[in-house]
C-alpha cells in the first residue's frame, strides 16, 4: 500500500510539473529572451516549417518568394561532368518563356575560385563576359542565348564567393560572436543568394516572340529561377550547395521547388544494350544526400526504349512519362522541342501548381501565361524556335570559316565565337563548317618532317577558307602565326573579322607591312619600344598590373560609330553597346600615322578615360570585309539576333566563296 501512495504522489508531481511548462510556453513572449539575428514568424503569410529559427534576412526572403509565388527548379547531374546540364537548364528555360513566364537562372560552380576570370581556357573553357562585368562560367552564355536575357554577375556563384561573403560578415560582427560553421552559415547564405538571384529583375533582349517585348524588360521580378549545380553529385566540394538546396526546398515547400536530374545511359555490349546502372547509382547517390529527382534526363545517342524507361522508373520510383530522353539531334535548338513532344510544360506545370493546375494564393496577381501554359506547341515562341531548328539543317549554301587561335585543342575555349559564327550561318542560310588553325603552327621554324607537314597542311586548309576569324587570347605563344593569318587575308581580299587580341594583332600587322614599321609591337609581349612610334598597343593607364582578377577593363561599354563605315551599316546606329575584356588597347599616338596609311578606326569610346579605339576596318575598296574590334561582339549575338559584325563577316564570306 505504502508503495501504490508512492507512484501516486510521482505522477501527480510529474503531471503538475507537465501543466507548469505548458503554461509557461504560452506566456507572452516577451518573458523569453530573444535573440535579434532570430526570425519570429508573426505574419500569418509565412509558411515556412522551422521559420523561428531562421535568420531574419533569409526569413524575409523566403517569405517575398512565396507571396509573390515564384517557383525554383534546380539541374543536378550525375554519373560524369560534361554531360549536358547547361544545354538541358537553357532548354527547360525556352518551354517556361513559352509558357509566358519570366526567367531567370542561376549557375553554381562549386570550385574556390571566386569567379572564372583567372582560370585557363584549357582547363574551363571560354569565360563569358556579361554586361555588369562579371566573368562567369560559359553556361550562362547558353542562358542569355536561349532565354533571351541579360544575366548579372550575381547569377554564377562559386563557394571563393559565398566563403568570401560569410567571412566577410564574421569579420564586421554579423554573427554575434558566434562559431561560423558550414551549417548553418554558409548554407543559410547560399539559401539567400539564390533568393536573392531569383527575385532580381534581369533585362531582356531580342526575342523570337513578338509578345515578349521589352516593355517589361528590367522592371518586373522573374516568375522562375532555374538553378544548374555544376559539377557531379556526390562530389566533396558541392555538399555544402547540396544541404542548402536541401534546406531550402524545406523552406519554400514541395510544390514551389523541384528537381531535374540529368544522367547518362551508355550502350554497351553486341548487340548493344541500354544500361541503366549509372543512372540508378546516380540517383541512389542523390537520394542518400536528402534529394529527390522529379524529373530525369537521360543523355544518349539513341532515344530511350520503352524497357528502360520501364526498369529506370522501377528502380528510381520515378513515373515512366517523367523519364525524359534527351538524345542527340542535328542541332541543339532541337532539344527544346524534343522535350516539349515529351510533355515536359504539362509535367512541370503540374509539378509547381502553375496555371491551370492551381490557382494563385494571391488573385490580384496575374501570369503572364495564357488560359492553358501547358499546351505550348501553338505559341508563338515555338513557332519561331521550330522554323529556326529547321532552317539549321536546310542551308542553301556552304561557307568554311577559319578559326585562327591558340587554344584550338578546347573547342569550348572559343565557344560563344563558334555561336556567333552559327547564328550568322543560320540568317544568311549558310551551312557552316569551322576549320580549326592552331596560330602556331603557321610559322613553325621547325625544319624536320613533322613541321614542314605541319605547316603546310595549316596554310592549306587556311586558303581552302572564304572567312578568316582571328578571337582574343592572351600571351604570346601563336601571335606571330595570327599575323601571318591576317596578312593572308588582306592581301587575298578574304573576308577577316578580329577579335580584342585578334584587332591588335590587325593594327601591328598594318604598322609592319604597309606602314613601314618593322619594329611595331605589343608593350605586352615587348619592352624598349620606341615611345609612340613602334608601341602600337600599350597597356591601359589605368590597369593594375599586380593583380589578375577582376582588373581588366570589363563589361558593356559605348562605342561611337562614323558614318558611311561598315561597321556603322552594319549595325544600323551610330552607338553601341558591347562588353570588352582587355588590358591593352591600340596607342592613339599612332592612330593619325596608320588613318593616312589608310586603316580606318570608325569606332571611338569616351569613358572619361581618354579617347580609346574600338573598331578599325579598311576601306570596302581596298578589301570587301577587313574589320576588327576591340570588344567581343560573340558575347551578344543571339540565335534570332545575330551580332552585325559576324552577319557582316558571313554574307561576305558567302559572296567569296560564289
Amino acid at each position: 500500500r505504502g508503495m501504490m501512495l508512492s507512484l501516486m504522489l510521482h505522477a501527480l508531481l510529474l503531471a503538475l510539473t507537465l501543466v507548469a511548462a505548458a503554461g509557461a510556453s504560452t506566456s507572452p513572449s516577451h518573458h523569453l529572451p530573444t535573440d535579434k539575428n532570430t526570425h519570429q514568424n508573426t505574419s500569418p503569410h509565412l509558411r515556412v516549417r522551422g521559420g523561428s529559427s531562421m535568420p531574419q534576412s533569409l526569413a524575409e526572403l523566403v517569405e517575398e518568394t512565396l507571396s509573390s509565388n515564384r517557383k525554383i527548379l534546380v539541374v543536378t547531374g550525375g554519373v560524369l561532368s560534361g554531360i549536358g546540364k547547361g544545354v538541358t537548364a537553357s532548354s527547360i528555360g525556352v518551354l517556361f518563356r513559352a509558357m509566358g513566364l519570366r526567367v531567370t537562372a542561376l549557375k553554381i560552380d562549386p570550385y574556390l575560385n571566386v569567379d572564372a576570370g583567372t582560370m585557363s581556357p584549357f582547363e574551363h573553357g571560354e569565360v563569358f563576359v556579361l554586361d555588369d562585368g562579371g566573368e562567369t562560367d560559359l553556361d550562362l552564355g547558353n542562358y542569355e542565348r536561349f532565354l533571351g536575357v541579360c544575366l548579372t554577375k550575381n547569377s554564377n556563384l562559386s563557394t571563393g564567393k559565398i566563403y568570401q561573403t560569410v567571412i566577410e560578415r564574421e569579420r564586421i560582427g554579423d554573427y554575434l560572436g558566434k562559431t561560423v560553421q558550414v551549417v548553418p552559415h554558409i548554407s543559410d547564405a547560399i539559401q539567400e543568394w539564390v533568393l536573392r538571384v531569383a527575385k532580381t529583375p534581369v533585362s531582356q533582349v531580342s526575342t523570337l516572340a513578338d509578345h515578349e517585348g521589352k516593355s517589361s524588360a528590367g522592371t518586373l521580378p522573374p516568375e522562375v529561377c532555374i538553378v544548374e549545380l555544376g559539377g557531379t553529385l556526390g562530389d566533396i566540394e558541392s555538399m555544402p550547395f547540396v544541404e542548402a538546396l536541401r534546406q531550402l526546398q524545406e523552406h519554400l515547400g514541395y510544390k514551389n521547388m523541384c528537381f531535374v536530374h540529368v544522367s547518362l545511359v551508355p550502350v554497351l555490349g553486341s548487340p548493344s544494350e541500354q544500361k541503366t546502372k549509372p543512372t540508378q547509382h546516380s540517383v541512389k547517390t542523390m537520394m542518400q544526400l536528402g534529394l529527390r529527382p522529379d524529373l530525369i534526363c537521360c543523355r544518349g545517342k539513341e532515344p530511350l526504349e520503352p524497357g528502360t524507361k520501364r526498369k529506370l522508373s522501377l528502380f528510381t520510383s520515378v513515373p515512366e512519362n517523367a523519364i525524359i530522353s534527351i538524345h542527340d539531334v542535328s542541332n541543339i535548338y532541337r532539344v527544346p522541342l524534343m522535350m516539349m513532344e515529351q510533355n515536359v510544360p504539362s509535367m512541370l506545370a503540374q509539378r509547381l501548381r502553375i496555371h491551370p493546375y492551381v490557382k494563385r494564393r494571391d488573385t490580384t496577381l496575374k501570369y503572364a501565361a495564357s488560359d492553358n501554359v501547358a499546351c505550348v506547341k501553338d505559341t508563338a515562341l515555338i513557332k519561331s524556335w521550330t522554323k529556326l531548328a529547321d532552317s539549321v539543317d536546310e542551308p542553301e549554301s556552304e561557307c568554311r570559316i577559319a578559326i585562327v587561335g591558340k587554344y584550338c585543342d578546347q573547342g569550348d575555349a572559343y565557344l560563344s565565337v563558334v555561336k556567333a559564327l552559327t547564328h550568322s550561318a543560320i540568317a544568311t542560310r549558310q551551312r557552316l563548317r569551322i576549320e580549326w588553325i592552331v596560330a602556331s603552327d603557321l610559322t613553325i621554324e621547325d625544319d624536320g618532317r613533322k613541321g614542314k607537314e605541319a605547316r603546310k597542311d595549316a596554310w592549306d586548309r587556311l586558303r581552302r577558307c572564304d572567312g578568316i576569324v582571328v578571337p582574343g587570347g592572351f600571351g604570346t605563344r601563336g601571335f606571330d602565326g595570327k599575323m601571318a593569318a591576317i596578312t593572308y587575308a588582306r592581301e587575298s581580299k578574304t573576308p577577316f573579322l578580329g577579335i580584342c587580341l585578334g584587332m591588335q594583332a590587325a593594327v601591328i600587322e598594318y604598322a609592319r607591312n604597309v606602314l613601314g614599321r618593322p619594329s611595331a609591337h605589343s608593350s605586352e609581349f615587348a619592352e624598349g619600344l620606341a615611345k609612340d612610334y613602334d608601341d602600337a598597343v600599350i597597356f591601359m593607364p589605368e590597369g593594375d598590373r599586380q593583380r589578375m582578377g577582376g582588373t581588366m577593363r570589363l563589361g558593356a561599354r559605348e562605342t561611337i560609330l562614323k558614318d558611311d563605315s561598315i561597321a556603322r551599316r552594319a549595325y544600323g546606329k551610330e552607338r553601341i553597346m558591347e562588353r570588352h575584356r582587355h588590358r591593352y588597347e591600340v596607342n592613339p599616338a599612332l592612330v593619325p600615322p596608320l588613318e593616312a596609311a589608310g586603316m580606318h578606326f570608325v569606332g571611338r569610346n569616351t569613358d572619361g578615360s581618354g579617347e580609346r579605339m574600338e573598331v578599325c576596318e579598311l576601306d570596302p575598296t581596298a578589301h570587301p570585309f577587313f574589320c576588327a574590334a576591340q570588344f567581343h561582339p560573340e558575347f551578344t549575338s543571339r540565335p534570332e539576333s545575330p551580332n552585325p559584325l559576324f552577319h557582316g563577316l558571313l554574307q561576305a564570306s558567302k559572296e567569296h566563296a560564289k
